[in-house]
């Protein structure tokens, strides 16, 4: 049912959602800093790692919801920090395989652990049923906008 009170709702919710997304980049930065890692560079090891297998620039950059554009920029810089590794790629001759390093694979790990004390502690006032609602209206409504 199209009900014209849900768009106010909604619109909160899209306010909410930006202004968590932004603690989260700086929640991410500072659990990266250790480690030279951006929240942005944090997403690239994340797709990576996740993937299970190399994938292009255009492959991390649709899994991450960002441009080719700002993934190649940040692949080229973790290229050179070497937490990333090039591979030709045989079904393509410009676009590389890319992978983690050895070190990327480490510091990936390293702050998913960090992370994960993290998620325990600020869940602690929520109910498993209140965060698997949450993440379930989140992802009905992401699908709703990806069509």
């Amino acid at each position: 049912m199209n009900d014209p009170q849900k768009g106010p709702v909604f619109t909160e919710i899209v306010l909410e959602v930006f202004k968590l997304g932004g603690l989260l980049v700086s929640e991410g930065d500072d659990m990266g800093s250790e480690y030279g890692i951006t929240s942005a560079r944090w997403k690239i090891l994340g797709a990576l790692y996740l993937a299970g297998e190399p994938q292009t620039v255009p492959q991390i950059a649709r899994s991450m919801g960002l441009t080719r554009q700002a993934v190649q920029r940040l692949v080229d810089a973790m290229h050179q920090d070497e937490l990333l590794v090039f591979q030709d790629n045989p079904g393509h001759k410009r676009a590389k395989l890319i992978s983690l390093s050895e070190r990327g694979k480490t510091v990936y790990l390293k702050l998913d652990e960090k992370q994960s004390g993290w998620a325990t502690t600020c869940s602690k006032d929520m109910s498993k049923e209140e965060l698997e609602t949450t993440l379930s209206v989140l992802k009905r409504i992401a699908v709703s906008m990806d069509r």
